[in-house]
């Protein structure tokens, strides 16, 4: 990767039979545990709502006030906890267990019943709320108002991640995500910074929620998922959580480095092209498991596959 100050975004296209039917725009930044930019492509201050990727450092909220050890929780529910996972009957009994351990009825549950499913549990975020009610009971804090950003288990959250940015909490610009839950607006750089900071091995906490996630990935996601596959097939090299609205992020665990991606259209298909594009070039993952997940996330039609263009380069 060359040196170079300012660079282009990333540029994926969707051929079909080679010829070029749609394009989105990508930007991508990797930093290090104290912060420091090590290379992007586009504008590593472009800001974005971090969506899902925020919930490993959601979870802080449980390993951090006695939760876990109070209800004997394992690391399979730190793993559900930390997920947007499918509400397949395994993932939505794991949240169930959680609630069950903590004495806390399903029904407080405030995340959305999904379309065609019969509870909250089904939920993608069900597992993040159900961590949330488990610290506010372990913590004697209501239950029935823990989506409000000024309850205390949402104020310890925050309060989690700007200890970890090193920014005063009342910097942070936020906004409800789709389950209701809050979450902020942060630069590429800063979420860059996160994933480095929790892959990095130094902090007892965010170690094991890496543990949770990398041992239990099809908790976090779910069969043919990219966060799911990725971590499977890099057995605990490498922690990966996406987030709506073209958000990826992925921490190399060990090294202290975090990447950060965002479309800038939002599309799903080309944050795991990009990913993939990125991974092997700085080296994160093997040839070959590049070509595994290219099989899976590039090629996504017979006639069709999507091509990326452009690299990221050394700041």
């Amino acid at each position: 990767m060359a040196k170079k100050t300012q660079s282009a975004s990333i540029e994926v296209q969707l051929l079909r039979e080679g010829i070029i039917e749609s394009k989105h725009t990508v930007q991508a930044v990797v930093c290090d545990n104290r912060g420091r930019l090590m290379c992007a492509a586009g504008n590593p201050e472009t800001a974005s709502f971090v969506r899902s990727s925020l919930k490993p450092f959601q979870a802080l909220a449980v390993t951090s006030t006695g939760t876990l050890e109070r209800y004997e929780l394992s690391d399979r529910d730190l793993a559900i906890i930390c997920s947007s996972h499918k509400g397949n009957i395994e993932q939505a009994r794991q949240v169930f267990n959680i609630l069950w351990r903590a004495d806390v009825d399903s029904s407080a549950l405030q995340c959305p019943t999904p379309s065609g499913k019969q509870s909250g549990l089904q939920h993608g975020c069900s597992g993040k709320h159900a961590g949330m009610l488990a610290v506010s009971k372990q913590c004697n804090w209501p239950l029935n108002t823990y989506l409000l950003r000024s309850h205390p288990v949402q104020r310890l959250i925050l309060g989690k991640v700007a200890e970890l940015l090193r920014m005063p909490a009342e910097e942070f610009i936020g906004a409800r995500d789709d389950c209701g839950a809050p979450t902020y607006l942060l630069q590429l750089a800063q979420m860059a910074s996160l994933y480095a900071r929790l892959a990095s091995g130094d902090n007892v906490d965010m170690e094991r929620i890496v543990r949770a996630m990398t041992y239990h990935p099809h908790l976090v996601a779910g069969e043919g998922e990219f966060d799911t596959e990725l971590m499977r097939l890099t057995a605990g090299e490498l922690v990966s959580k996406s987030g709506a609205e073209g958000i990826q992020c992925i921490g190399r665990v060990g090294e202290g480095l975090g990447l950060a991606i965002k479309v800038m259209d939002g599309a799903k298909r080309a944050k795991s092209a990009v990913a993939i594009h990125l991974l092997r070039q700085m080296g994160w993952i093997a040839p070959s498991i590049a070509e595994t997940l290219s099989e899976k996330f590039i090629t996504i039609g017979e006639f069709s596959r999507l091509d990326v263009v452009g690299d990221m380069f050394m700041c």
